[in-house]
């Protein structure tokens, strides 16, 4: 999702692109969406019969419907899809500001020397960005150990709990199963730990580099 959001926000810096006000937009659109709407939407998108069965049938890419809700590999593959597109968007701005404030004279002097875009890309603006990456990265990864709306609304950890989430788990031994209260708060203490540490990993490493 970083290096996609990466891609797009270097995409959309072009000054030559027309319609950048309205691709921003639609990118970051999703960001303001309300999560259990967006989940809901994406269950009955990828249902059986939802548009995705529909479309990928239509076009001949498969012959049976996928079982997204029913199957472990394509459950996950679900969520995945609905987080990239829900939070893109919110990585991309941060991504789109930072590189809107490079000395553009940086790239020129890089041009003259016969740079590629490429090579501009991953050793210029990469390198510069490292701040805003680093920042994306541990937000991120404590998002990732908060997920709980869309599994709970697309899966309800299902199937066989190939799902579930620390977030869903903590919820369930708390409101769902007999209540345990104590235990889900040890649980929620560690998840708080185990957050800080891998913050102070990355900004370490990114640090060191």
């Amino acid at each position: 999702m970083i290096l996609l959001s990466l891609i797009l926000s270097s995409c959309l810096n072009q000054p030559n692109l027309k319609f950048r006000g309205f691709f921003r937009l639609a990118i970051f659109l999703p960001c303001v969406t309300s999560l259990v709407a967006y989940s809901i939407l994406f269950k009955s998108m990828f249902s059986l019969d939802g548009i995705i069965n529909s479309s990928l049938m239509w076009v001949g890419i498969i012959s049976d419907p996928i079982p997204w809700m029913t199957d472990p590999f394509w459950a996950k593959v679900m969520i995945i899809i609905a987080i990239t597109w829900r939070w893109t968007g919110y990585n991309m701005i941060f991504y789109l500001s930072a590189m809107q404030n490079i000395d553009k004279s940086i790239y020129e002097a890089a041009r003259i020397e016969g740079v590629s875009p490429t090579k501009q890309f991953f050793f210029i603006t990469v390198p510069l960005l490292k701040p805003v990456i680093l920042f994306t990265s541990i937000m991120s990864t404590i998002g990732t150990l908060q997920i709980f709306d869309e599994v709970m609304n697309m899966t309800q950890g299902g199937p066989a709990n190939e799902t579930l989430t620390l977030s869903l788990y903590i919820y369930n031994l708390s409101f769902k199963f007999v209540p345990n209260f104590g235990y889900a708060a040890t649980v929620s203490y560690v998840i708080v730990f185990f957050a800080a540490i891998l913050a102070f990993l990355q900004f370490k490493v990114a640090k060191d580099k």
